[in-house]
């Protein structure tokens, strides 16, 4: 169970939705978040899941194009986050900065992660990235028409046993996979489907650090972020990283000790 499913953690994930991510997500409304990498017909997918039903501004205080869209799956409604392209979550620039902090402290029900199915082994590093901060991630191998016009063949079952997450072949402009990837979704953001996303095993040293870490972050964390991954983000040393972690650690204490203490 995620953080906020708690009362009254509920509202103040809708408040960090809001006002910093620009995100206002109805009630009921799971929240989607779509990655990959440029060039891999992310825009597509998003386009075909949710047709005219869309909005576009700019992220808070960014210049960058905030797209989101809504559908309706099964009689339950989704609210898909289109995150600029960009080819890793190690924030060297806007957009991987959006990206990750969206993926990270936005919390959605789900991720999928767009792959080119003509160059998979570029486009998986974002991928396992992503899968190192949730384990609510779906790869959507997209272009399957070019992969087959260049004779390309992807095992799809050993791909989903080797990522430990749900895989859906599709070629989103003739509209092939898209109702596999709507039942994925329902799935995985119901919690209907578990994943065990595979975990990147380190060199000896880094490993030996992050367990020395993670006692101390789990504390400070708690169930609000994957101890893991900020344990190794601490080891990188990226500043900027974890001055956001700590602003989003204070919100929560901010917005959450009033309404606790009216509970009482």
């Amino acid at each position: 169970m995620k953080w906020y499913q708690d009362t009254p953690c509920r509202e103040t994930h809708g408040r960090v939705l809001r006002e910093h991510f620009g995100v206002a997500a109805e009630a009921g409304q799971y929240i989607i978040a779509l990655a990959g990498n440029p060039n891999v017909g992310k825009s597509t997918v998003f386009n075909a899941l949710t047709g005219l039903r869309q909005h576009t501004g700019n992220w808070p205080g960014k210049t960058v194009d905030n797209a989101q869209g809504a559908f309706t799956y099964r009689k339950k409604p989704f609210l898909l986050v289109d995150l600029p392209g960009t080819y890793s979550l190690l924030a060297h620039t806007v957009e991987e900065e959006i990206a990750r902090d969206f993926i990270c402290f936005g919390e959605p029900d789900a991720t999928v992660v767009v792959l080119d199915a003509t160059c998979l082994e570029r486009n998986l590093n974002l991928a396992l990235q992503v899968m190192e901060i949730t384990p609510n991630v779906v790869v959507c191998v997209n272009l399957m028409d070019e992969a087959n016009k260049k004779k390309i063949a992807i095992d799809f079952p050993a791909l989903e046993k080797e990522l430990g997450v749900p895989v859906v072949a599709a070629a989103a402009r003739k509209g092939e996979g898209l109702d596999a990837l709507r039942e994925t979704l329902y799935q995985v953001s119901t919690g209907a489907r578990q994943s065990n996303p595979r975990r990147l095993t380190y060199s000896a040293a880094v490993e030996e650090a992050v367990q020395k870490l993670l006692p101390n972050v789990q504390r400070l964390v708690d169930h609000k972020l994957n101890p893991r991954w900020v344990a190794l983000r601490l080891l990188d040393g990226d500043k900027a990283f974890l001055e956001s972690i700590s602003r989003y650690l204070d919100l929560q204490l901010n917005w959450e000790a009033p309404q606790e203490v009216a509970a009482l």
